[in-house]
């Protein structure tokens, strides 16, 4: 299963100066904190620079989930004080993982978060999914399942809708498509069986493995999750199709429906 913080440190150094071009406040707490000349105190200066030292020698390991995201709004809000902003955004969210894939429309509504505050998150966001997938795309999936699961919790385990996805698989096992087959509300998300079967037939795919998650956290299945499950087996079945597992994502662990014997 995947752990939290496992993609940060990785992300981190591609965030450069570059980005610090626009300072990401309210006009009212662009007052409040406004400086002179657009220059930080010395404390703040030095707070940074400490805080960069301890991340390059001891990685992500070596600091907290509020001066992890104080590394990422440096760059976005060059000329603030942005620890209250990395406690208001794990307040709000929870945790590091709930900050970076939470949807634009819920992070905008925390104080001082902007435009800039949120394309970095975003961008951090699709930097981890994409590298995670790296590791699974074109690959052996059988052999590879490990990282199949951290693909599929950096994907998903965070959202706050249900996503449900279909990994399509040639004769060897490789994985030759992902794809969203649909996304839902925080408990549902509709699936339809003959879809998923004509996308396999398209791509001329062997095998597939459904996943979804479950934003409650807890993987447990639902009936209406096994009903959907064996209506797609039937329909894949039918055209000597394998359906080789349905994966549910909780928050730090799965279930498999193959291996609670549910397939």
């Amino acid at each position: 299963m995947a752990q939290s913080g496992r993609f940060e440190e990785q992300m981190l150094p591609l965030f450069g100066d570059s980005l610090a071009k626009t300072d990401d406040v309210s006009s009212d707490e662009a007052a409040a904190n406004a400086l002179p000349q657009g220059r930080l105190p010395s404390y703040i200066k030095d707070h940074r620079a400490r805080l960069r030292e301890r991340f390059m020698a001891g990685g992500a390991s070596a600091i907290p989930d509020y001066e992890l995201l104080e590394l990422l709004l440096f760059r976005s809000i060059p000329r603030q004080d942005v620890k209250p902003l990395a406690r208001r955004l794990l307040d709000q969210f929870g945790d590091f993982n709930r900050v970076v894939t939470a949807s634009p429309e819920r992070l905008g509504q925390v104080q001082g978060i902007g435009q800039a505050v949120i394309c970095d998150l975003k961008i951090l966001e699709a930097a981890a999914q994409r590298m995670a997938r790296a590791k699974v795309m074109q690959r052996q999936v059988i052999s590879g399942w490990d990282a199949l699961l951290d693909y599929c919790h950096t994907a998903m385990a965070h959202r706050e809708t249900e996503q449900f996805r279909v990994l399509y698989l040639d004769r060897k096992n490789v994985l030759i498509a992902d794809e969203e087959q649909g996304r839902g509300t925080v408990d549902h998300v509709p699936v339809y069986p003959r879809e998923v079967a004509k996308r396999a037939l398209e791509l001329n795919a062997s095998a597939l493995i459904l996943v979804h998650n479950h934003p409650s956290g807890d993987p447990t299945p639902s009936q209406a999750d096994i009903a959907m499950t064996r209506k797609v087996e039937a329909a894949l079945e039918a055209l000597g199709i394998t359906l080789h597992d349905h994966l549910i994502i909780g928050a730090s662990v799965e279930l498999s429906f193959r291996s609670d014997g549910l397939l």
